[in-house]
């Protein structure tokens, strides 16, 4: 019987077309992924003469070298690896101080038991909604008057800013979802709020800090706009480095660079992804999204 019924249930005509949904999808996102990668291995010669989908004839990674260096000739520059770094130090304080006060925000406001403190999260809450591109103004003012614009902790404290109403919001969900009893057990125990905190809610919440931490890297790193206007020259992120690159009109436009460039443009991204992947679902699965 049990046999029979799985044979049945993968004959299921909503289960097969399910399927055939989930695999269409995943082709249409991937296509372009692998319009990229095939090009890029290609010489100029090979992309103009062939299909964008046909296989490399002689596969080579000299694009990849090309658009990885950071060769200059002449007012010309090339390449997208010193970005790399200007990347890095910009992502990874601002990821650690959005979600730590995120998570301390969201904290506070769900053991807060008043209508203050709804009143304050819709406040927040409200800030998602507002396009940051109409706050640019403002900001910029802001950044000018402060000494901020164009500098390195100017960069990372837009971050950091733009991003606390999002991660507050993911926490506060998560923690209105645990008992109580946690709670008021350490308040027996004697533990202060950060003691609570610090000792109590921070452990059980490493699947949400990695989710919300993933979130955070993501949008960072692929930003284009907060950094080429905040960044300044010097800490432009790779984001910056690869439209440079792309928006070059000196000589030929060289495809296959380009889409080299890309794809190490979005590696860091997705080794976050594969590294974190478990602890990811497991946090989506906690409530991440919950509320």
């Amino acid at each position: 019987m049990t046999r029979t019924s799985d044979r049945e249930r993968r004959r299921d005509p909503a289960r097969i077309a399910l399927y055939v949904f989930l695999l269409a999808s995943a082709a249409f996102f991937l296509l372009p992924v692998v319009v990229v990668v095939l090009n890029s291995l290609k010489t100029m010669d090979e992309i103009r003469q062939g299909s964008l989908l046909a296989l490399p004839a002689s596969p080579t990674f000299d694009f990849w070298r090309i658009a990885w260096s950071s060769a200059c000739s002449g007012i010309e520059c090339r390449g997208i690896s010193p970005g790399l770094f200007n990347s890095i130090k910009i992502a990874v304080p601002a990821v650690f101080l959005s979600v730590l006060v995120g998570a301390l925000n969201g904290y506070a406001l769900s053991q807060w038991k008043r209508p203050a403190a709804d009143r304050i999260m819709l406040a927040i809450t409200f800030g998602l909604f507002v396009p940051y591109q109409c706050m640019m103004y403002p900001t910029i003012v802001l950044a000018r008057t402060g000494g901020l614009f164009g500098t390195y902790p100017g960069i990372v404290l837009i971050h950091v800013v733009y991003g606390i109403p999002y991660t507050t919001l993911l926490f506060r969900n998560f923690y209105a979802g645990l008992p109580d009893e946690l709670t008021k057990a350490a308040r027996i125990e004697g533990a202060s709020f950060l003691q609570t905190f610090g000792h109590v809610m921070l452990p059980l919440s490493v699947n949400m800090l990695v989710v919300v931490g993933v979130l955070q890297f993501t949008g960072i790193w692929n930003d284009y706009f907060l950094g080429f206007i905040f960044a300044g020259n010097e800490n432009a992120p790779m984001t910056v480095q690869l439209n440079n690159l792309v928006n070059n009109t000196r000589g030929e436009v060289a495809i296959n660079v380009n889409m080299a460039a890309t794809i190490l443009t979005a590696l860091p991204t997705l080794l976050v992804y594969l590294l974190s992947g478990r602890y990811f679902v497991r946090g989506i699965a906690a409530g991440a999204v919950k509320g």
